[in-house]
């Protein structure tokens, strides 16, 4: 499993090509929660090479099921208050750990900033909900961290129950043969473009650099 602390994220060359971030409330095809809008519509933003992926998944998801996304675009700052809140949680829990540890585990569910896919507008956090936007049940909660679900965050997770792994194999298959990739400690975060996804796909340099 390689995480966004891994220093070959890091070290893959960062490129922008000026492909435009989109508003995905202008794209009435896809579904859109409100649980992290921020009042400048940041959330609502992806770059179109994104978006345009994400119609293609939705178009091979099975009858009556549908994307949900939650966020796209996350402006730095946003990004480092994530990172910096989740570091101090976990340093207060394991006062022991160090330096090294504590950034390592604190990747697992934030992205160091530096190499934070969602700042580039390429990253997407989303789930599953039925046509009429009832989430299923895809193991735990979106942004759920690995020390409050035990690990039942990751991806590849076999502490969830059946219909759980079923959900995420839906989710898995469609977004993944759209183009994306995944970040294997979350299963709701896809990104495409970015360093994370260069360094998966083998892509020399990234598509889009931060916004």
């Amino acid at each position: 499993m390689i995480l966004l602390s891994d220093p070959r994220v890091a070290a893959v060359r960062s490129a922008d090509d000026g492909e435009p971030l989109v508003d995905l409330r202008d794209l009435p095809e896809l579904r859109l929660d409100g649980r992290a809008a921020d009042p400048a519509g940041a959330y609502a933003r992806l770059r179109r090479g994104v978006a345009d992926r994400l119609l293609t998944a939705q178009r091979s998801l099975p009858a009556g099921v549908r994307l949900l996304v939650v966020e796209g675009y996350r402006p730095y700052q946003a990004q480092l208050g994530i990172f910096t809140g989740y570091r101090d949680e976990l340093r207060r829990r394991h006062p022991d750990w160090s330096p090294e540890r504590l950034h390592r585990e604190t990747s697992k569910f934030v992205s160091p900033v530096e190499v934070a896919p969602h700042s580039t507008g390429g990253a997407v956090d989303l789930t599953l909900c039925t046509a009429d936007g009832l989430e299923l049940d895809l193991g735990t909660a979106v942004d759920a961290t690995p020390e409050d679900s035990a690990g039942a965050c990751f991806t590849g997770a076999r502490t969830i129950g059946a219909t759980a792994r079923r959900h995420r194999r839906i989710l898995v298959d469609a977004l993944g043969g759209a183009g994306l990739v995944n970040y294997p400690t979350e299963w709701w975060h896809w990104s495409y473009g970015d360093r994370y996804w260069a360094l998966t796909t083998g892509a020399r340099r990234t598509r889009y650099g931060p916004v």
